[in-house]
């Protein structure tokens, strides 16, 4: 099932550079918790999803991928859906799946020469939880940052509790261009960020969040480096915390941002929007 974008009445375009609703549209092994997760939110189809974000101005999804099942999940969702392209990834917590499997390598790497595959991730370094060792998260990393390169593909990336070790195996790849997704970090770190000209997706955490650092960077990022996000149906913004985050809640984010920010709602729809398709080749 297709639909055609539609306009809001103040005619403003936004793009969800970060969900996962491929998971809200069939029940693949290896993504069973966030589909359960969506399956919370009611008899709601993906493409019902789809249409309440059109309804908001969101016009173009990055369907993300976490595992080689829903990496390849979010590429067959994406397939007759022309408001949505994929990403393939493999998040950092699945790095002891993956590592020292070879085939299983292999077969997600075949993915990235798809069509309508924009980006390499949800990948990165999470040392906050870790779910896999260190040693094995570094490895996976290295693993598609050379695979980006070779398909000169933009990178999605997930990087907590994690910088340190995160910039000296970026800086290896010289010409990656890419997102660090979620940000939530200082200035410190966003003046890392910039001086290696990556953009930043900002999403519903900036809208709860209690922790002035976080919202003193938000404030600090350039427009030319924003990027808005969802991490649906993860992260929903205030005031609708408790129920199931959806890329329609861009709208929300980039409203709470002008405010913060001092900037017209028009200028951040218009500013990340237009950096959405710099950076994922959107048309």
């Amino acid at each position: 099932m297709s639909s055609s974008p539609t306009q809001p009445t103040d005619g403003l375009q936004f793009t969800d550079t970060h969900c996962h609703i491929q998971e809200a549209w069939k029940q693949v092994n290896g993504i069973d918790a966030t589909a359960r997760l969506w399956a919370k939110a009611g008899s709601s189809s993906a493409d019902d999803i789809i249409g309440r974000a059109l309804a908001d101005g969101v016009t173009r999804m990055v369907c993300v991928g976490t595992t080689l099942p829903d990496s390849r999940l979010a590429i067959e969702f994406v397939q007759d859906r022309p408001m949505c392209v994929a990403s393939i990834g493999l998040h950092p917590h699945e790095a002891k799946e993956y590592i020292g499997h070879p085939d299983k390598l292999a077969e997600f790497a075949a993915l990235a020469a798809q069509p309508k595959v924009v980006a390499v991730g949800e990948c990165g370094l999470d040392y906050f939880y870790g779910h896999s060792p260190k040693e094995m998260q570094l490895e996976l990393l290295h693993f598609q940052l050379s695979l980006a390169s070779k398909h000169q593909l933009p990178m999605i990336f997930h990087v907590r509790d994690a910088f340190d070790d995160f910039w000296p195996v970026f800086d290896q790849y010289p010409g990656i261009r890419g997102v660090i997704h979620s940000f939530t970090a200082d200035l410190a770190v966003l003046e890392q960020i910039l001086a290696r000209n990556l953009y930043l997706g900002l999403n519903g955490i900036m809208t709860f969040t209690k922790q002035v650092k976080q919202l003193d960077a938000a404030k600090a990022v350039p427009l030319k480096n924003l990027l808005l996000e969802t991490d649906a149906p993860f992260l929903t913004p205030h005031p609708f915390r408790g129920s199931i985050c959806e890329p329609r809640h861009v709208r929300v984010t980039a409203e709470f941002l002008a405010g913060l920010r001092g900037e017209t709602l028009q200028e951040i729809a218009q500013a990340s929007t237009s950096n959405a398709q710099s950076l994922f080749g959107l048309t």
